[in-house]
């Protein structure tokens, strides 16, 4: 990591509300095995099936959780942003967890830390504020599942679209929002044609 980078990541840190929650020694221990990256919008950190190699706890970007359909279709179950990590299924299954459930495509681009599944299980075996903290992290992030699961089975196209907006907002720093149709119609499950109309009767409802 270079200087600026570096300078970069010690500003960042408030920016991951569930890092900044951690005690500071707690925080220093897990800064010391976490690197700090870019994650550009549209890749894919990992596929349904594969290990999860890698925790993430964004801080400028925003990460998608998809699920695929039996039509070969796809839809969005959860958005990670600022407000805890992605990766969960590592601290519920711990070292037996097998594949990844879900597809994990960035959303917004921006910075987020990374750490090793092995060190994120080793700090979570240590008990304390972290354990804690990233428990609560699970249970929201189901919560945000289910809630996802039956917005999409029974409202429009239009309602799911400013939800998911409205999500993804309260997951960035800013209040401007840069996602590419591509991922917008992977998360909604619709032909990009589908997003734009659903965008401009947005557009007119304001």
């Amino acid at each position: 990591m270079n200087t600026a980078l570096a300078e970069k990541a010690s500003f960042i840190r408030e920016e991951n509300r569930l890092l900044a929650a951690l005690p500071e020694a707690d925080y220093r221990r897990l800064r010391s095995q976490m690197e700090f990256v870019w994650l550009p919008s549209g890749r894919v950190l990992f596929e349904a099936g594969e290990s999860v190699a890698h925790a993430f706890f964004p801080a400028s970007s925003a990460v998608a959780l998809i699920a695929r359909l039996e039509n070969s279709g796809s839809t969005g179950i959860a958005l990670i942003g600022n407000e805890g990590l992605l990766g969960v299924s590592l601290i519920l299954e711990g070292r037996r967890a097998g594949g990844s459930l879900y597809r994990a495509v960035v959303q917004n681009a921006g910075y987020a830390y990374r750490l090793r599944a092995d060190c994120l299980l080793q700090e979570f075996e240590r008990g304390g504020a972290l354990q804690h903290l990233l428990l609560r992290t699970a249970q929201a992030q189901l919560t945000q599942i289910a809630q996802f699961t039956v917005c999409n089975r029974l409202h429009t196209l239009s309602k799911r679209l400013c939800s998911w907006l409205l999500h993804s907002l309260d997951r960035l720093s800013g209040d401007e929002l840069y996602v590419t149709q591509g991922v917008l119609s992977c998360v909604l499950g619709v032909r990009r044609e589908g997003v734009t109309e659903a965008a401009r009767h947005l557009k007119w409802q304001v």
